[in-house]
């Protein structure tokens, strides 16, 4: 063994009165018809800038409760982190970036938007997010004497943020995921065959998947079904649910398995719940961060800013 939501598309939408703010630098990029050089700062605080708003993701996502816990750390009481989705989030921060107006996200990495645009994490000096993460594969319980193939391969798939980033930027790009991955499988046929390499096809056998709709997660998880169906001639069904039904759906046995379970810290309370019915394979990934997630243009280092 190696190493180690549905979403609801809620919509966030800033107020009008934020998005009358801009807030600049002179090393900010330039994008579409923003006129180049500087842009004056706004006026007031940082919170004044955006509402005391943070733009989050699905409410039930491990990222969403760790915000929660650092806004209490930090003692922001007078903010609101707004529950959305990972599509209307980034909808948000492409609209706000074109136009560089201030704004604040939830986020992750690796994520296409730190490929995309020029951003930065805001420093954590009480550390409330934990330290870096791994993203780790999940099996159920019997799937290596159901499923040697499968179990042998999930066991061997390990990548790079940088492989993973350049999947979820081709989707935001436009692709579809399916495609997007299929790309990426040919493009990078070395590596592939290494995770295959002495396993036997299973020939039409079946295989579920669940996944997290992160675009993340949704890279990793399109890619490993591909590989699956194209090398080991599996049938792949996905699963795109909310991380508790994720993990209780691979804990009975209603799901074969997942590559999305980011450990320790943001999926800790379902392994804590779950952990001894399922096989965990180690780490897919390594290189995560979690935390609050800014553009470069905005001056504001430090989530302890956010207090003035």
């Amino acid at each position: 063994m190696k190493k180690g939501t549905t979403i609801k598309g809620l919509a966030v939408v800033l107020g009008l009165s934020m998005l009358m703010a801009g807030c600049g630098s002179n090393n900010a990029p330039q994008e579409g018809n923003q006129p180049a050089g500087n842009t004056e700062a706004a006026q007031g605080s940082v919170g004044e800038q955006v509402d005391h708003k943070i733009i989050g993701i699905d409410p039930g996502a491990g990222l969403m409760k760790a915000t929660d816990k650092a806004m209490k750390e930090y003692g922001l009481s007078d903010w609101e982190l707004v529950e959305g989705s990972s599509a209307a989030m980034t909808a948000e921060l492409t609209q706000a970036y074109k136009e560089k107006k201030p704004i604040i996200v939830t986020g992750w990495t690796p994520h296409w938007m730190f490929s995309k645009f020029e951003m930065k994490y805001l420093e954590d000096p009480k550390g409330a997010y934990g330290k870096d993460e791994q993203i780790h594969t999940i099996v159920r319980k019997g799937l290596k004497e159901d499923q040697p193939s499968a179990y042998a391969f999930l066991d061997k798939f390990e990548w790079k943020p940088a492989d993973m980033e350049k999947v979820m930027l081709d989707i935001a790009d436009g692709k579809k995921p399916e495609e997007a991955a299929a790309d990426w499988v040919k493009n990078n046929e070395e590596t592939v065959n290494k995770w295959v390499e002495g396993i036997q096809p299973a020939e039409g056998k079946k295989l579920t998947l669940a996944y997290v709709a992160w675009d993340s997660e949704i890279a990793s998880t399109n890619v490993v079904k591909t590989v699956l169906e194209q090398k080991l001639k599996y049938q792949v069904e996905l699963s795109q649910v909310e991380a508790g039904p994720m993990w209780v759906g691979v804990s009975n046995g209603d799901v074969d398995g997942m590559v999305a379970a980011w450990l320790p810290t943001t999926h800790e309370d379902y392994f804590k719940k779950l952990g001894a019915n399922v096989e965990d394979l180690g780490p897919n990934l390594n290189g995560t961060k979690l935390g609050l997630a800014v553009p470069t243009y905005m001056n504001i280092t430090s989530i302890e800013d956010l207090k003035k």
